[in-house]
């Protein structure tokens, strides 16, 4: 039987999910593989493979599509790692770079922009290296695990995943596990046993993790920050959050 192809997201957040799928025999049924999150959008939008962990922005562009299991990348309130960043409030940012690793959270920043914030800064496109053109008034999307530390650099971080629960009262989901087609149900049992064993093993993973940051808890980071039960509320949030954008006319930005 051929395997599976499934491309993950290489951040710290997805380090449960993917403990958990190396500690179950539904490993043998799947070549894995890691990327940014816009690169695993990519693949499976090229059907490159079969299943991946798709921000949400770009489910719009797939047509058909599954979501294939009950966890995901998800917060409830103040996600951490996805954050502008900038020396200034917000109100006085004459422009903002916009981080490329992912469209979800660039499609989060221009609709917290237009609907909550009722901004107009320039949104300018980052290439690598542009956090370090942060400053004065000119503030940064900045997501994934570059933002560990980051806040110590800057005298205003703004939380999205906190943002965004003022502005709509729901939790928020960055990624979702997307296939294409749909897949053999007992995979797909088996799948999620394999997330939610990675997931209750999250005290035993710190063990085995090194910090990115002295100063960073990876159980606090895992537990209080990220929220991978995708239930009913998040399931909400995430078809609001793609009509919002459709609405905004954001979809294809």
């Amino acid at each position: 039987m051929d395997k599976l192809k499934l491309c993950a997201v290489s951040y710290l957040n997805t380090k449960p999910l993917l403990y958990g799928l190396l500690r179950h025999p539904v490993n043998e049924r799947l070549k894995m593989d890691t990327a940014i999150p816009s690169e695993c959008a990519r693949r499976l939008t090229a059907g490159e493979v079969d299943l991946a962990l798709m921000p949400v922005g770009a489910i719009a562009d797939l047509g058909e599509y599954y979501i294939v299991s009950d966890y995901c990348i998800g917060t409830v309130g103040a996600v951490k790692t996805v954050c502008i960043y900038g020396d200034v409030p917000i109100e006085e940012m004459h422009s903002i770079y916009l981080d490329h690793h992912s469209r979800t959270s660039v499609m989060l920043t221009r609709l917290l922009l237009q609907e909550y914030w009722q901004l107009e800064p320039a949104l300018l496109p980052a290439e690598e290296g542009y956090i370090h053109h942060i400053g004065g008034t000119t503030g940064g999307l900045v997501i994934g695990d570059r933002t560990i530390g980051l806040e110590q650099d800057f005298n205003y971080v703004y939380d999205l995943g906190e943002i965004w629960e003022k502005h709509s009262g729901l939790p928020f989901v960055f990624a979702a596990w997307v296939s294409r087609k749909p897949l053999p149900a007992d995979f797909v049992l088996a799948f999620n046993e394999a997330l939610e064993d990675g997931v209750a093993h999250i005290p035993e993973l710190q063990l085995l993790l090194p910090s990115p940051h002295p100063n960073f808890s990876l159980v606090e980071y895992f537990t209080n920050f990220i929220s991978y039960e995708l239930d009913a509320e998040k399931r909400e949030a995430m078809e609001r959050f793609l009509v919002f954008c459709r609405e905004s006319d954001l979809v294809k930005i």
